[in-house]
């Protein structure tokens, strides 16, 4: 995907900090963004990167200056070693003003990294200002495995500080996730209002790109969007951003009074534990930066307690009589209030056959595709649970009435998972379907 569409929201000021291709990644989303957008510096830019803005403004322009159209470098003046310097603080501010007056993107470079792939920062180190509102820090997977010295990271001292090594030692992926979340390092001086992004850049193959996976299931603890791309590859390549994480809401459906079955449920023996706490276990197992929520209605207190000891969230739906639409709203209230999330999974207390796997598999997919739904499919019937973007989250609050997630499908259009395992097709209704299901279990194990 494009990284315009991969950072998915409005974009005002947004600054790039960190190495491994950040100029790269600032021209390349200007590029993709509607005309005009301004580019600048809190410090310099090269003067021969300037050549890829179709103007360059020194100072701030005036209001009969020629159009500014394209994309625009506004920068301070040349200075003696080829680089450009920045405008001055009350110049900035005035850019910014401007820039929201105009409603022109304006995107900033904040520090520098010698064109190395990795680094960490100076202590005048990255010069982000308070009104930036997306700060994106980019690393080059280029560096991982090489040796910490200066050929491959910039200040290797400092990096060897924050990451746990020794100078010279191998930097490992989970060495460079340290970096990142360090507040003296990835985190340092982003402002306490801005998104925050984490571009792993230079995931050139698909080694990186599954080790890029793995560092971000780190990072969404930090940062709000991870993404894995390359950007500016050999000549003539797409830059191309190849999967984008956020955090995921996984929320188990548990409010129901289950009439049909005649008695609780959720909390029905399933082999040593209550359904419920066996579909929670799942959730936890494929948590991707916020942790599962349950919602509870008729039996919380049974269900409440048959979850002891769990690291889950409990959302309460005082109004669970109205049906299924009472308790969607109830997780996903509480997920908005607990974070950001980029989508939401919603499990059904009563489905233990549901694997970890297939979480994760439709929370890859929508990292690849940002699908609006995303649903896993066996011999083409649909089955659940199903993922929904952020996108549908209003049309997921506007439900009433015993409805579920379902009834969008014929607003957006649905992604399909191929599956092979026909049991996610099953849910227990009543208790022949309880005793059913638990023979075939114990078949299967």
């Amino acid at each position: 995907m494009r990284l315009a569409a991969a950072l998915s929201a409005p974009l005002g000021s947004l600054a790039f900090v960190g190495s491994g291709g950040k100029t790269t990644a600032l021209f390349t989303l200007a590029r993709q963004l509607p005309p005009p957008v301004w580019v600048t510096t809190t410090t310099h830019l090269g003067v021969a990167q300037l050549a890829a803005a179709d103007q360059h403004w020194v100072g701030l322009p005036s209001d009969h200056a020629a159009p500014l159209e394209g994309v625009v470098a506004i920068t301070g003046e040349a200075t003696a070693d080829g680089r450009v310097g920045a405008l001055s603080p009350s110049e900035l501010e005035k850019l910014h003003a401007l820039s929201q007056q105009r409603q022109v993107p304006l995107l900033l470079e904040a520090d520098g990294a010698r064109l190395l792939p990795l680094k960490a920062p100076a202590d005048h180190e990255p010069a982000l200002l308070e009104w930036v509102e997306t700060v994106v820090v980019t690393a080059g997977l280029s560096g991982l495995g090489r040796p910490l010295t200066s050929d491959w990271v910039h200040r290797p001292e400092r990096f060897a500080a924050l990451a746990g090594l020794s100078p010279g030692q191998p930097v490992t992926p989970e060495s460079l996730v340290r970096v990142l979340l360090h507040p003296d390092g990835g985190l340092k001086r982003i402002p306490a209002s801005a998104r925050r992004v984490c571009l792993l850049n230079q995931a050139d193959d698909p080694r990186l790109q599954s080790v890029a996976l793995r560092m971000a299931e780190a990072l969404l603890a930090q940062y709000s969007l991870t993404l894995a791309a390359a950007l500016g590859g050999s000549p003539g390549s797409q830059p191309l951003v190849f999967a984008a994480h956020q955090p995921a809401a996984l929320i188990v459906l548990a409010a129901g009074a289950a009439t049909r079955y005649g008695q609780a449920k959720q909390v029905l023996d399933w082999d040593g534990q209550p359904l419920v706490r066996r579909v929670a276990q799942a959730a936890l197992a494929a948590q991707r930066g916020l942790p599962p929520i349950v919602v509870v209605g008729a039996y919380a207190e049974q269900v409440e307690a048959a979850l002891q000891g769990l690291p889950v969230l409990i959302a309460h739906c005082a109004n669970w009589q109205e049906g299924q639409s009472a308790s969607l709203r109830a997780g996903l209230q509480m997920a908005l209030q607990a974070a950001s999330p980029g989508a939401a999974i919603f499990l059904l207390a009563d489905q233990p056959h549901v694997p970890p796997t297939l979480l994760r598999a439709l929370l890859d997919r929508h990292a690849q595709t940002l699908s609006p739904v995303i649903a896993p499919q066996v011999d083409g019937r649909r089955g659940t649970p199903v993922l929904f973007d952020r996108a549908a989250f209003a049309d997921l609050l506007a439900l009433r009435g015993d409805m579920g997630g379902r009834a969008l499908f014929s607003r957006y259009p649905a992604a399909w998972l191929p599956w092979h395992d026909p049991a996610i097709l099953s849910d227990i209704d009543q208790p022949q379907d309880y005793e059913r299901q638990k023979s075939l279990w114990s078949l299967s194990v």
